[in-house]
């Protein structure tokens, strides 16, 4: 129990039996119940794991097993419905590599035990440390894709959105459509996106990196950004489409709109324009290439107010 809320923390786990137990050793005295859940893993991960349900961890741990990998986001969607269906009243996320420090997990529930948040993430990049800390590869490629979150989801005081040191209410879950939410990498800024449609509260809190522990990392940022990134673009068309036409109408949508159609209608006149002048084919003056250029800044006007409205109306959404 933490401030009177059950906890429960959802561990994915995929070929970490060198790591899962340190994570399982070190998880807080206030935790109610661990769910592990192992996405088939070929090694012994599910053995380590069952050596501490059936010993040091008998009657909080349990274990959860898929067949068939399903990915990270679905290993811990697997874990939310366990803790919806018990009831426990808040949700957190450790994942199975030890790379989520055990003290920073009352930091990361409090917020939503103390009723500031429905969903709480943790932040590496509050820290001076983190450019060191982080291998610089990744803290780039972290950052675009925090940067295209925040449009994406309407959460724009969010960042990190790549960490999944996380909390979520037993509400949130409770009213989220958890079928939905996409189970691979790349969950934690589909659920953002399903959050701001469901009008939840989020918050960042500052926690530790933690890295060269001896974690492996397979994720290759060539093909996951190009992944994300799409994914990204559907949740947010989902997004605008749910909520700022379906729920309540906002002008929003037409200024997104407009500010795209000028945007890929002046950049493709400014180009048609320039093959024509390099061909010679014939004289075809500057006028079209000064109104493509007028179309692009009026495309990037209009995109800016569309994200100034989309941040005032989803001020108060900010934990």
């Amino acid at each position: 129990m933490f401030k009177d809320k059950s906890i429960a923390v959802v561990v994915p786990a995929y070929n970490e039996e060198g790591l899962i137990g340190k994570v399982l050793e070190t998880m807080p005295g206030f935790v109610d119940r661990i769910i592990v859940v192992d996405d088939a893993s070929q090694d012994q991960t599910a053995a380590v794991v069952t050596r501490y349900e059936q010993g040091l961890l008998n009657g909080r741990l349990s274990l959860v097993r898929h067949h068939k990998n399903q990915g990270v986001g679905a290993a811990i969607v697997t874990g939310y419905k366990q803790a919806r269906d018990e009831g426990l009243d808040i949700c957190g996320v450790m994942a199975g590599d030890f790379q989520m420090a055990p003290d920073d997990l009352s930091a990361v529930i409090e917020p939503v035990a103390q009723g500031e948040a429905d969903y709480v993430k943790g932040n590496r990049l509050f820290s001076g440390q983190s450019w060191n800390l982080i291998p610089h590869y990744r803290y780039l490629g972290n950052s675009v894709l925090s940067l295209l979150t925040k449009i994406a989801s309407g959460y724009w005081h969010i960042a990190d959105s790549q960490s999944g040191y996380t909390a979520i209410s037993l509400r949130a879950l409770q009213e989220l459509d958890l079928e939905r939410v996409f189970p691979r990498y790349g969950m934690p800024n589909d659920l953002l996106i399903w959050l701001n449609i469901h009008n939840f509260k989020v918050k960042d809190v500052q926690i530790k990196p933690v890295y060269n522990i001896g974690e492996r990392s397979g994720i290759r940022l060539r093909k996951v950004i190009p992944r994300i990134s799409w994914l990204l673009l559907k949740g947010f068309i989902r997004r605008l489409f749910h909520k700022y036409i379906i729920q309540d109408f906002h002008p929003l949508v037409f200024f997104y709109l407009f500010g795209l159609v000028f945007l890929l209608g002046g950049a493709a006149l400014g180009l048609f324009t320039l093959l024509i002048d390099q061909l010679e084919l014939f004289d075809i003056g500057y006028g079209w290439m000064i109104l493509g250029a007028m179309l692009v800044m009026s495309g990037i006007q209009l995109t800016l107010f569309a994200m100034w409205f989309d941040m005032d109306y989803n001020k108060d959404l900010k934990g």
